[in-house]
């Protein structure tokens, strides 16, 4: 095997680690890009986001989240009113249905709220999430810290719409 035949495969081999890096799978069910916002000095809670996709041919559903980041994990959702207010409360579930896949979003959805954080989330750190499903069972999943953005409702609707 020549150098440049060498490089290429460890090229290849590099890439393919990155590219599996953001998904897990558990049973019929492939958790896709687990990701978190950044948080600033004193803030206590955060938010982390994923896409579930259930493969399968039977239902199942997200039925718990923990962190050892935070003192707790909780499934929220969020919407805005057409007064412009956001509301957000905990769920005790995500139904996935057989096929179905269910993207959380910054601004609207679903998402993961950390409470009681034991540190700042900071850009490029992992965030260790261990999903609980109720079929496929539990999977343990490292979400990746990215740069927040400061937004107020209306940035968050445009950033929605974008998506």
């Amino acid at each position: 095997m020549n150098l440049r035949s060498l490089s290429l495969t460890a090229l290849a081999l590099l890439l393919s680690s990155v590219a599996h890096a953001h998904d897990y799978r558990v049973g019929d069910i492939r958790i896709d890009h687990p990701h978190a916002r950044a948080t600033v000095a004193g803030q206590t809670s955060g938010s982390a986001y994923f896409t579930m996709e259930n493969t399968g041919k039977q239902s199942d559903a997200l039925i718990a989240v923990q962190s050892p980041a935070a003192k707790s994990a909780e499934i929220h959702t969020m919407s805005m009113t057409a007064d412009h207010v956001m509301r957000m409360r905990e769920v005790d579930s995500i139904e996935l249905k057989a096929q179905e896949k269910v993207n959380m979003l910054p601004g609207d959805g679903y998402h993961i709220m950390l409470i009681g954080l034991t540190a700042p989330l900071k850009a490029g750190d992992k965030l260790p999430l261990v999903l609980t499903f109720r079929k496929a069972g539990k999977v343990n999943t490292n979400a990746t810290v990215e740069a927040g953005r400061t937004s107020t409702p209306e940035t968050k609707r445009d950033e929605h719409r974008q998506h």
